[in-house]
């Protein structure tokens, strides 16, 4: 049995002194017999529930897919981050074994992108055409685990620039198969322009969504719609910008003015209420492991400590539909020494991670 000496941070405004870990499942009522057994393990810290990465790409890397071994050692990076419920924002990989496995995060699978011919990275996507679009994307909302995951813009090579992929009347006729299937859809989006049409046709989130303008943040807060805002992956960009400027300079341009601007407009989505949720984008060029550093990142954008919290836990697993810090709830937690609702970087080095009841990582993990 497990003992755990809080401040259990049960959600931004219920604190609880100490749980227990019986049985895989968290409990906050001393088990009586139990109590005081020679086999009982105790840490103590400050209790969060497992974070949340809910942009990431378990089984892939900057080439496409890649094999079981390095697919696992990417999800056990993200477990040892603390990072214990992923959203897997497409990849061609085939996954389903993780969840054969007690000691792998959870895992929640988008499918594989959906993406035009010629505008997305080679070897991730269904590359289709619009007509084609509805049917695709029933079929990852069926493969899936109840999200779809388009590209909903990319370099244009005619035009130079970042253009849309999808005209409206395809997208609205895919977003509402999805739903019929119970399934919600969210969207890679860089630019501005992308944005109206596919907020019309009902998406549930944009991904990134660097192009979110004041005249858009209104309809994205009316409805709800989500964003991740992947603020470790934004800081590529003007490398990226750097890489097209001799061939492609108004896309680069655009580029390192999105970059300018990121920490505005996530403030600005911030402050109209849309719900932000954190994601790194990890696993096409970037590494796993950063969910720690994306919290930081929302706070140096201007939210608060408690608010980029909940994006990557509270609020984060109630939009996944996974429990958090609740009685018979599966033990999914992150322990750190010191007190993230004072400092975000006590989420960089956990003192411990439980999943499924035990202790995987952390010092805690090597202490025992």
């Amino acid at each position: 049995m497990l003992h755990v000496q809080g401040p259990v941070l049960v959600g931004p405004d219920e604190v609880r002194d100490e749980l227990w870990v019986l049985d895989g499942r968290i409990t906050f009522d001393r088990p009586r017999y139990t109590a005081g057994a020679a086999d009982t393990e105790t840490v103590r810290g400050h209790v969060l529930p497992g974070l949340v990465d809910a942009h990431c790409h378990v089984g892939l890397d900057a080439h496409g897919a890649v094999d079981h071994d390095t697919a696992e050692r990417q999800a056990l990076t993200d477990r040892a981050a603390g990072a214990l419920l992923l959203r897997d924002a497409g990849s061609p990989a085939d996954t389903r074994w993780v969840d054969g496995r007690e000691d792998l995060p959870r895992l929640i699978r988008a499918g594989r992108h959906l993406a035009r011919p010629r505008r997305y990275l080679r070897n991730y996507a269904h590359e289709i055409e619009p007509g084609d679009l509805t049917a695709y994307v029933m079929q990852e909302a069926r493969r899936g685990d109840g999200w779809v995951k388009l590209v909903g813009d990319w370099i244009d090579r005619d035009r130079g620039d970042l253009a849309p992929c999808w005209p409206y009347e395809a997208l609205k006729e895919a977003i509402d198969a999805a739903h019929a299937l119970g399934a919600r859809v969210t969207a890679h989006c860089f630019s501005e322009e992308s944005l109206p049409d596919l907020i019309a046709a009902g998406i549930d989130c944009i991904e990134h969504a660097t192009g979110l303008t004041e005249d858009m943040i209104p309809e994205f807060a009316a409805r709800g719609t989500a964003i991740v805002p992947t603020l470790v992956n934004i800081d590529t960009f003007p490398g990226i910008a750097d890489a097209a400027a001799a061939k492609f300079p108004e896309y680069a341009a655009h580029m390192r003015a999105l970059h300018t601007r990121r920490y505005e407009t996530v403030r600005s989505a911030y402050d109209a209420g849309i719900p932000i949720y954190v994601g790194t984008d990890a696993g096409g060029s970037l590494a796993h492991g950063l969910v720690g550093r994306e919290v930081g990142e929302l706070v140096r954008a201007g939210l608060p400590v408690a608010d980029a919290l909940s994006a990557a836990t509270w609020s984060a697993r109630k939009w996944l539909g996974h429990p958090g810090l609740e009685e018979g709830a599966p033990a999914d937690f992150v322990v750190c020494e010191t007190d993230p609702r004072e400092d975000v970087t006590a989420l960089l080095a956990p003192h411990a991670v439980v999943l499924r009841g035990t202790i995987r990582d952390g010092a805690a993990a090597t202490a025992t």
